[in-house]
């Protein structure tokens, strides 16, 4: 992959303005960093379409930004949280032993995602075996690969059996997943634009950096989304992470996501932690979310119900398909 056309494919979905693509310098090469994945024109073109995205920053100030981005750099940044120290030493474990790749009797494999304990309690109910990664290779090997990554998923446990291109095009998944765009940006409402007033100078400008003022009310845990927040806060935005505290977490990602971020946890299964995130919503220009489709907006919290509770700064509604 080319990591020029892969911006350009990202910017367009998004339609933006191609002229801004002029903007950009891409360096580097494969392989950037040791892997037996090829990612680094994927790294480079997402970190400098939200380089190219920040040019936010252009309507504040009327000063535009050229944004380089170095392959090596963008890799490191995609598994930064190999690199990441604590208080001089080393982080907390970030898998669990027992995640990890194994083989069926029939010649299989299957992953097994074990880094929750509910997850992981579940697995060894199943296989019935003790929790050691020996012991959970025997059990496996006494499973058809099809049928044990059924029993797991009908458990609601994280499995995934490994399939060729062919046998995953062929499910009913993969179809459905074929049929959604990369990601979608939905209007949800109209109103004149408007620039956070926060951290501005006197003269309505200023903010050193593109976000500098803007709030984010951060909902999302471990990867995907949080990764999402943690660029909102790389470039000056005001981030605050709303976590419950009932709900797991795997401590080298809440870390490492979380750089930039400020933190805070709400139950919204209380009446009073839905109040106090509703008072928080008011005063954002960003609501970020990555739970399940309506597991929000059965709290009170969908899409249409943030815009009411902050109709004078909403503009758009993103959806990110992953």
């Amino acid at each position: 992959m080319i990591p020029e056309l892969a911006l350009d494919h990202l910017w367009t979905l998004a339609r933006c303005e191609p002229a801004a693509l002029r903007s950009v310098h891409l360096g580097g090469n494969e392989p950037g960093l040791p892997s037996v994945f090829r990612v680094g024109a994927l790294a480079s073109a997402t970190i400098a379409a939200t380089g190219l995205a920040a040019e936010y920053h252009r309507l504040r100030t009327g000063r535009g930004q050229h944004v380089t981005v170095d392959m090596r750099r963008a890799l490191a940044s995609f598994r930064s949280e190999r690199y990441l120290g604590l208080d001089g030493g080393p982080p907390p474990v970030l898998r669990d032993p027992v995640t990890g790749f194994y083989e069926t009797r029939d010649g299989r494999w299957i992953q097994l995602h074990t880094n929750f304990a509910h997850h992981l309690a579940g697995v060894l109910k199943v296989l019935g075996c003790e929790n050691e990664r020996a012991a959970v290779a025997s059990a496996i090997r006494g499973w058809d690969g099809a049928t044990l990554d059924e029993t797991l998923a009908d458990a609601g446990l994280c499995a995934a059996l490994i399939r060729t291109p062919d046998e995953w095009a062929a499910l009913d998944q993969a179809k459905a997943i074929a049929r959604l765009p990369l990601f979608q940006i939905e209007r949800i409402g109209d109103a004149p634009p408007e620039l956070p007033r926060r951290h501005l100078s006197p003269s309505g400008k200023g903010g050193t950096r593109p976000l500098s003022g803007v709030r984010v009310l951060d909902l999302s845990r471990i990867i995907a989304g949080s990764v999402g927040g943690r660029a909102l806060a790389q470039h000056g935005a005001e981030v605050l992470m709303i976590n419950g505290p009932h709900l797991p977490n795997i401590a080298p990602l809440v870390i490492d996501n979380s750089r930039g971020k400020r933190s805070a946890v709400l139950d919204l299964r209380d009446a009073a932690g839905r109040d106090t995130l509703r008072g928080l919503t008011r005063d954002a220009d960003v609501f970020l979310q990555a739970y399940r489709p309506g597991a929000l907006a059965a709290r009170g919290f969908g899409p249409d119900d943030a815009a009411r509770a902050a109709w004078h700064r909403v503009r758009i509604g993103v959806r990110v398909w992953i």
